[in-house]
C-alpha cells in the first residue's frame, strides 16, 4: 500500500520533531538578582506558571512534569531538571522555559498524532506481518525513537528471513491538525544463502554425512525450491543440537560444539559456516544389571525385560526404553509408585558403560485432574486418550512425559507443553 504524495515525505531525524530548546539560562544570570545584594541570586521564587503551545495536552499534565509549584523557591539546577523532565515526556517536540518577573513561562511543542502507519517496499514479508510487530499506532503521538525502535525490529524480522541486508527507514508525512503520516520505506535486499557449510574435527563421520544431519543446507541446484539454504541466525542453535543428538545417540557421549561460525562472503551476499568439533570417542554397553531393596520386587524379573546387550554401542534411547518397559511391568503387576532410576558407571580403560537400574519406590501421589487448555482444533477427548495415565491413578512423571510426546506427534499444534501443579492437597497433582 501506498499515501498519495500530496505532501513530501520527511526524515524523522531532520525535522523539527527532534528539536529541543532550553533558553532558561540565560534568563537566570541576567535577571534573577536578589535586591540589595550586589550578587547573582542562587535560586529563583515562581508565584506563577504561564504555559503555552499545549492542543491536546493539558495544563495539568505539564505541569505533573514540570514538577514546579507555584510559590516555591528553586534553584537553576532544579530549574534544568524541570527542563529535562518535560523535554524526557516524550511528548513534546520543543520545550522552552523562560523566568519573566516573578513568572515561569514555559512554551511547549507538541508532537503530532499518528494519521495512519504504513509499510512501504516490502514484498516477501507481508503488511499484517510487519505492522503486527510496531508499537507506532494510529491515534498515537509520534515518537521519534519509537519509530526508529519500531524499525530496528522491521529489520530484524528481515534478518530472520535471511535477508540481512534488508534497510528500513521511517519517513513522516504532515497532514493537517497536527497530525502525520509514518511510513517504513523497506528495502529488502537480496537473500542471504549459506555457500559452504564445513566441519573441523570430524574424523569419525565425513562432512557430507554431517551436513545431512543439519537443519541448514548449502546452497546447491535445488536452491529454488528448498529454503533452508537461506541463512537465518537462529538456526545455528539448533543445528547444534542437532549434531549433540547425533552423536551422542551413536555412543559419543563427550561431543562437544566447540564453536559455530559464520563468515560473511567478500561480496556480502551468501556465508561460510564452521563448525568446530569434538568427538571424543566411541562408548559401548558394559555390563547391565538390576537391583533393589524392595522385598515384593524380583530384580531378576524386571532384568528380563531389558533388551541392551553389552558391547552394542551406547544410546540414551535404549536406556529410556529399558526404564520404560520396567516401569510399565511394575504396573502390571499392581505395584504402584515405582521408580526406575539408571546408574551410569563409566569404564574409560575399556570404553564401557555399566548401567545398574536402581528399582525404588517413589512418593504416594496421585493423579487428581487432567486439564486441557487451548485446543480449538480437535476434541478433549482426542487429546485425553493420549494419556494412559486418569484422574486417580498414581502420578508417575514418566508416563506423562511420554503422553506430551504422543500429543505433540498428533501434529493439531504448533505447541503443546505438558506440566504438573500441586493439587487440593499434598498427596494430590493435576495435570495441565
Amino acid at each position: 500500500m501506498s499515501f498519495s504524495n500530496a505532501a513530501s515525505r520527511l526524515s524523522a531525524l531532520e525535522l523539527f520533531f527532534c528539536r529541543a530548546i532550553f533558553v532558561c539560562a540565560l534568563a537566570l544570570l541576567a535577571g534573577l538578582a536578589i535586591p540589595g545584594s550586589g550578587a547573582h541570586a542562587q535560586s529563583y521564587t515562581v508565584n506563577a506558571i504561564e504555559i503555552e503551545g499545549n492542543q491536546r495536552i493539558e495544563d495539568g499534565t505539564v505541569l505533573s512534569y514540570l514538577g514546579v509549584e507555584r510559590g516555591t523557591t528553586i534553584s537553576a539546577a532544579a530549574l534544568n531538571d524541570a527542563f529535562q523532565r518535560l523535554q524526557g515526556s516524550g511528548l513534546f517536540s520543543k520545550v522552552e522555559i523562560v523566568p519573566v518577573g516573578s513568572s515561569l513561562l514555559v512554551t511547549v511543542e507538541e508532537y503530532p498524532t499518528i494519521n495512519r502507519v504504513n509499510i512501504e517496499g516490502n514484498k516477501r514479508l507481508k503488511d499484517e506481518i510487519l505492522l503486527g510487530l510496531v508499537q507506532s499506532q494510529s491515534r498515537r503521538v509520534y515518537s521519534p525513537a519509537r519509530a526508529e525502535a519500531d524499525a530496528a525490529l522491521i529489520t530484524e524480522a528481515y534478518t530472520q528471513a535471511g535477508r540481512i541486508a534488508a534497510t528500513v527507514s521511517p519517513r513522516i508525512i504532515p497532514r493537517s491538525n497536527n497530525r502525520v503520516d509514518l511510513v517504513f520505506e523497506v528495502a529488502e535486499g537480496a537473500v542471504t544463502e549459506i555457500e559452504r557449510i564445513s566441519f573441523i574435527g570430524n574424523r569419525a563421520y565425513s562432512d557430507r554425512r554431517l551436513r545431512r544431519v543439519l537443519g541448514s543446507k548449502q546452497a546447491g541446484f535445488l536452491r529454488s525450491i528448498i529454503g533452508s539454504d537461506t541463512f537465518v541466525a537462529d538456526r545455528i542453535s539448533f543445528d547444534r543440537q542437532l549434531l549433540q543428538d547425533f552423536y551422542q545417540s551413536r555412543g559419543y557421549v563427550d561431543f562437544q560444539v566447540l564453536s559455530a561460525t559464520p563468515e560473511l562472503t567478500r561480496t556480502r551476499d551468501a556465508f561460510f559456516i564452521t563448525f568446530n568439533i569434538r568427538e571424543g570417542q566411541q562408548f559401548r554397553f558394559g555390563e547391565i544389571t538390576t537391583v533393589s531393596d524392595l522385598t515384593d520386587i524380583d530384580p531378576d524379573e524386571f532384568q528380563a525385560v531389558s533388551k541392551i546387550k553389552p558391547g552394542k554401542v551406547y544410546t540414551p534411547s535404549m536406556v529410556e526404553n529399558t526404564i520404560t518397559r520396567m516401569e510399565r511391568l511394575a504396573a502390571q503387576k499392581g505395584l504402584n509408585f515405582i521408580r526406575v532410576e539408571p546408574r551410569v558407571i563409566r569404564n574409560d580403560a575399556e570404553i564401557t558403560l555399566d548401567i545398574e537400574f536402581l528399582v525404588t519406590r517413589g512418593p504416594r501421589v496421585f493423579v487428581e485432574r487432567i486439564d486441557i487448555e487451548g485446543n480449538e482444533t480437535t476434541l478433549d477427548r482426542v487429546i485425553r486418550r493420549q494419556f494412559r495415565t486418569v484422574e486417580g491413578d498414581p502420578f508417575n512423571p514418566r508416563e506423562i512425559r511420554d503422553a506430551a510426546e504422543r500429543i505433540r506427534a498428533l501434529g493439531y499444534f504448533s505447541t503443546a507443553d505438558v506440566n504438573t501443579r500441586e493439587g487440593s492437597a499434598p498427596d494430590q497433582i493435576i495435570v495441565d
